[in-house]
Order: C-alpha cells, then structure tokens, then sequence
C-alpha cells in the first residue's frame, strides 16, 4: 500500500480497543489536526470519509471554537437545506432561531451538555409552551447534533441523554347523534360553507387531514353504504350553495 498524502486521513487502534483516525484541515489559522474516535473501524472509516468530503468541498469547521448557533446555522445551509422539503427546513429554522439560539446558541458546541439542554428544555415548558412544541425542538437539536457526531465535531450527541416531556393524550368526547344532528341542521340553516366539510366527517368519521385531501375521483363504487349517503348530503349541500350563489 502506497504512503498516504498530508491529510489524507488514517486509522489505527489504540490500546484501549478504540479505533481512531487523523486528518488535517486548513483553518483560518492554518492547518490543524483532527481527531474521530470509535469503538468500530467501520463506524470510524464512514465518519472520516464524510469529513474528509467535507473538508474537500470546503466545509472547514473549528468545532473548538464553534458555538452552538455558529454551527446549526451552517447545518442548516449545508445539510438540512435540499435533504428535505423546503416548508420541513423552514419549520428546521424557526425552532433553531426561536428555541435553540436563545437560550443556548452562545455555547461552545464541544462544550455543550445534556444539562443544558435539559435546561432549556425546562424553561420552554415553564414560559408555557406544550410538550409537543418541545418534543419538535428535540427532534431538529437531535438531528443537528448528530450530524455533527458524524462530521466529526463532537465525540457523541449530548441530546441522546436528555428527558423529553411526554405528550399528553387528552381523550375524545365524540358528538351524540343528537348534537350531530344539531349541527348539521344549523349549518344547513346557516349555509354554512362549510357544510359539506361537516357532514362527510360526521358520516365516515375520518380526519381532518384525510378530508381536506379528498377530491371527487377518490370515491368508488365499492365503498360502503355510509359513504354513498354522505355524498348524496354533500352534493345536496354544494347544490343549495351555489344556487344560493346564483341568487345573490
């Protein structure tokens, strides 16, 4: 095997078991040399070969000096931006600008600990914010700091070690079929442009995400009875709308 060019990265084994690996970058201070520890050479050799891609593009990091804002704000350019979908990395970066960098973006990101992020985590509960909104923050943290891990940056994700709230299920009061009823007859009354909404939901019972997605060409011939009676009400309900339409 040839000799390997300044660089170009290395893996050898420590006494302890794990395996390390060194590769140099160019920094605004000049050359320095990394560091990845792992306790697998395969998990070692994946790490040093996104680095080293990195390093090639360009993607030169000084994690010593790095903050925890710093850091997922390049996160977001280079890695999140294009591996999802634009609205994904748009609701990425408010969490990031509205959670995150407030309270610990001023962080080392090599110095950054599972307490702090409990911590944060604490005072977003406090200030009133649901369970569901700090379970998301988490999510993207999590997310950040792991490709961090595997850039390099930081030896494990410190947010791996941290509590998240738990969700709490509250539980359903579905209408009786006289509040059903009501309803349905105050929206006819009312002309409600949303009528037809309520009764397709009333009759199959589905979500809202799964109503709003629905068009016409969805609806079969095999599908049950219950189906066929709240398109007949719906097509009644759109009638009476746009001949009310017409009217006015």
């Amino acid at each position: 095997m040839g000799k390997r060019g300044n660089g170009e990265g290395s893996i050898t084994r420590r006494k302890d078991g794990l395996y390390m690996a060194r590769y140099t970058v160019q920094t605004a201070t000049g050359s320095k040399r990394k560091t990845i520890y792992g306790k697998e050479r395969e998990d070692v050799a994946e790490k040093l070969a996104d680095a080293l891609s990195n390093r090639n593009k360009g993607l030169v990091f000084d994690a010593g000096s790095q903050t925890v804002g710093e850091y997922l704000e390049r996160w977001l350019e280079t890695s999140a931006k294009g591996s999802v979908r634009e609205s994904t990395y748009e609701s990425y970066r408010k969490q990031v600008r509205c959670y995150v960098v407030p309270a610990i973006g001023r962080v080392k990101l090599k110095g950054l600990s599972s307490m702090q992020i409990q911590g944060m985590y604490r005072a977003m509960l406090d200030r009133g914010l649901s369970p569901r909104t700090v379970q998301y923050t988490h999510a993207v943290l999590h997310r950040a700091l792991r490709q961090a891990v595997r850039w390099g940056l930081i030896p494990r994700n410190v947010s791996e070690d941290v509590d998240r709230p738990r969700l709490r299920r509250e539980e359903i009061r579905p209408l009786n079929r006289d509040q059903a009823r009501h309803l349905l007859k105050t929206a006819g009354e009312a002309g409600d442009r949303f009528e037809a909404l309520y009764v397709l939901a009333l009759h199959t019972g589905m979500r809202p995400g799964e109503l709003l997605g629905l068009k016409w060409g969805m609806w079969t011939s095999t599908r049950a009875a219950s189906d066929s009676i709240a398109r007949s009400r719906v097509e009644i309900s759109l009638r009476r709308r746009r001949s009310g339409a017409a009217a006015g």
